[in-house]
């Protein structure tokens, strides 16, 4: 079985996954520095994030159809998070990443034991903040996370819809909708400078954006179809997958 195969497979599942909660990276990237093993770091993330930037398009556009979008809390911090995540692609050459992750691993716990222990969490669309304040919440969000998916990345769609449901008083299906926005841009960011700097594989990745994108609308349909109690159980299976292979990374790197 050839790699691009399996690596088409991986993207799939990935962009299935990433559509409806969040953390497809989980998934993609693995697979794309196992199967190209001959391929430098930033050329694998590079044709990674070219994958990911079509499955997401895809994702935002089909939520933007069946899902009530607060456009004008997500607009600024998705671009808030372009800017920042331009930075954090950059700061990556100056600080090691891999200091980030015992604070990611226990923002991770924290978050799923929040999630679990507060039932109703997400369940109802219930917007805690005016235009104008949400607006400003946005942006703040968008640039720290934006500038987290530039750096570091693990989590950035988990994070998202935990802002949004937590902060705003979004539910999760409209708080999933938002972060694949958001999401959009920082991978938009990313894919710039990754192309700019000649770090992208673009026969193996688009082939992999062929099949993101189908995994991508499977998980936006199943997602809008099941609703927020479904996107709940489902986010909390995936923050549960990123705090084991935070976990393992960390005792195993």
């Amino acid at each position: 079985m050839s790699a691009l195969f399996l690596l088409c497979a991986f993207s799939m599942i990935a962009g299935f996954v990433d559509a409806a909660v969040g953390g497809g990276g989980l998934i993609q990237l693995p697979a794309t520095l196992i199967l190209l093993p001959g391929v430098p770091v930033p050329t694998a993330l590079g044709t990674n994030k070219l994958a990911s930037f079509f499955g997401t398009s895809f994702a935002v556009q089909r939520y933007a159809r069946h899902v009530q979008m607060d456009w004008s809390t997500v607009w600024p911090a998705a671009i808030a998070a372009f800017i920042f995540a331009f930075l954090g692609s950059r700061a990556v050459t100056l600080l090691d990443p891999s200091l980030l992750r015992p604070l990611v691993l226990i923002l991770l716990i924290a978050v799923a034991i929040y999630v679990f222990v507060a039932k109703d969490l997400g369940l109802h669309h219930a917007p805690k903040h005016g235009r104008h304040k949400a607006r400003w919440l946005g942006m703040l969000v968008g640039s720290g996370l934006g500038f987290y998916d530039g750096f570091f990345g693990p989590g950035m769609g988990t994070f998202l819809i935990f802002a949004f449901v937590g902060i705003f008083g979004f539910d999760f299906l409209s708080a999933s909708a938002a972060a694949k926005a958001i999401n959009w841009a920082t991978n938009l960011a990313a894919l710039i400078y990754f192309t700019s700097t000649g770090h992208v594989l673009f026969r193996v990745g688009l082939a992999m954006a062929a099949c993101n994108i189908v995994g991508s609308i499977l998980g936006t349909h199943l997602a809008i179809a099941k609703g927020s109690r479904f996107v709940r159980i489902f986010f909390l299976i995936v923050v549960s997958a990123l705090i084991a292979k935070l976990t393992q990374t960390l005792l195993w790197p």
